[in-house]
């Protein structure tokens, strides 16, 4: 199939993300680390162009430092028996995120200390981490927690942490305008689809969709970063280029199982980027759209929102984080993340942007309604009917005020935003709109 075809298909672009997400699954990602750079050198073959940045351990962004780079080789408990009862190299969620180096022969009771589990979901391994203070720890089942033995348990965490960097990833799309369409996602979180990875496969398909449709009025920036740590590395570097560039910006997480949209606003709640996003979900849903409050916040748009910051940045989900219940265990597994629902993703973030890209305010070139019979737009025998096919003109030319953009016509008209553009266009072409 062509590019262009491969965009608009479950089995095209939808295949894809999912085979990406499944050759991302095994990587041990965190804030820092091999993990995090072997996923930016995967997602750099996707995009040519991605330019991979590195902050010193130590530097100063905002009111946080940047942590020491952590890196994970070998984990795992060996029961009573000698047999092994936990190991990383199965599940990487089995590890708590940046433990520290151990090895030791500890009792059950003791051991049971650094233990983690979901009495609530007992087949789930959850996720833990401990970034900012020193400890070591294991992930298990509840039911397999529950089933430990008396004795002594010998444990092995071959782990370093030490001065490195915090690497992310930065696309730049020129486009006709210095403007920019800002799109983040993020790179740290170990074995989990659709919290993590499905974020970034979707985020690398819009890129690729944007490089391949050729010349864009807006420019477009991508980036792959740590979440949090990740978000104030990169405003701390580039606020002031952001201020003053980005038109609207989405952040994506949470974006490929099949369940209902949700959408976030920025903080302001009314810029360009959360009607868009809005709107867009509620046209490629249906209007099944969950609509969340800005205190109900979690993820990197809590950095970019920031009084001082101020960047026009709604999120665009399905499942929201922390409301579904395989979020942060082991069952946000490939099961749950589907190509049809990466692929839903994809459209309403791709329409989201289109929406963006296209949009003015029309303000009608006529006093009183013009005669659209002489121009060959309404059919000039009246009879019962005869007018629906020029109702829709007659409406939008009757809004076309200067002030209310396309994005308020085609919902003000229950209409499909490049629907009501291509009628706007139209009326463009006999002089009867103009753009604003």
């Amino acid at each position: 199939m062509d590019d262009l075809t491969r965009f608009d298909r479950v089995d095209g672009i939808g295949a894809d993300m999912y085979r990406w997400a499944t050759e991302l699954f095994p990587i041990n990602r965190s804030l820092t680390g091999p993990g995090v750079r072997d996923t930016l050198d995967y997602l750099a073959d996707l995009l040519p162009g991605l330019i991979v940045h590195a902050v010193p351990t130590g530097t100063q962004v905002f009111d946080w430092t940047v942590p020491n780079e952590w890196a994970a080789r070998e984990a795992w408990i060996k029961g009573p028996d000698g047999r092994k009862i936990i190991d990383f190299v199965d599940n990487t969620l089995h590890l708590v995120g940046y433990s520290t180096p151990v090895q030791a022969v500890l009792p059950l009771s003791e051991l049971q200390r650094h233990l983690y589990s979901l009495p609530d979901q007992p087949d789930a391994v959850p996720y833990v981490t401990s970034y900012y203070k020193e400890r070591w720890g294991f992930c298990l089942t509840d039911q397999a927690r529950a089933a430990l033995p008396d004795g002594n348990y010998e444990v092995f965490i071959d782990t370093t942490l030490a001065p490195g960097v915090l690497n992310y990833g930065e696309l730049l799309i020129p486009g006709d305008s210095a403007d920019e369409v800002f799109v983040s996602t993020y790179i740290c979180h170990p074995s989990m689809a659709n919290n993590e990875l499905s974020g970034p496969v979707v985020a690398a398909a819009l890129a690729q969709s944007v490089l391949n449709q050729g010349p864009s009025k807006y420019s477009f920036r991508f980036v792959f970063i740590p979440e949090t740590i990740g978000s104030i590395t990169y405003l701390s570097r580039n606020l002031d280029h952001l201020k003053r560039h980005i038109y609207a910006g989405f952040n994506l997480t949470c974006i490929g199982d099949d369940r209902a949209f949700s959408f976030l606003p920025s903080r302001k709640g009314d810029t360009l980027a959360d009607r868009a996003a809005l709107a867009a979900l509620r046209e490629v849903s249906g209007n099944d759209v969950q609509h969340f409050d800005w205190l109900t916040r979690g993820s990197d748009e809590r950095q970019y929102c920031a009084p001082g910051v101020d960047l026009p940045v709604a999120s665009i989900m399905r499942s929201k984080y922390g409301t579904y219940p395989e979020y942060h265990t082991s069952l946000d597994d490939l099961t749950l993340v589907t190509p049809t629902g990466l692929f839903g993703g994809f459209r309403a973030a791709r329409t989201a942007i289109d929406m963006v890209e296209g949009n003015y305010h029309p303000r009608a070139t006529v006093l009183g309604e013009p005669q659209l019979g002489k121009r060959g737009l309404y059919n000039t025998l009246s009879i019962k009917g005869s007018a629906v096919d020029s109702r829709i003109l007659l409406n939008i030319l009757s809004l076309a005020d200067g002030d209310t953009d396309l994005i308020a016509l085609a919902d003000r008209l229950t209409r499909p935003f490049a629907e009501i553009r291509a009628l706007c266009e139209i009326l463009v072409g006999h002089d009867l709109l103009t753009r604003g």
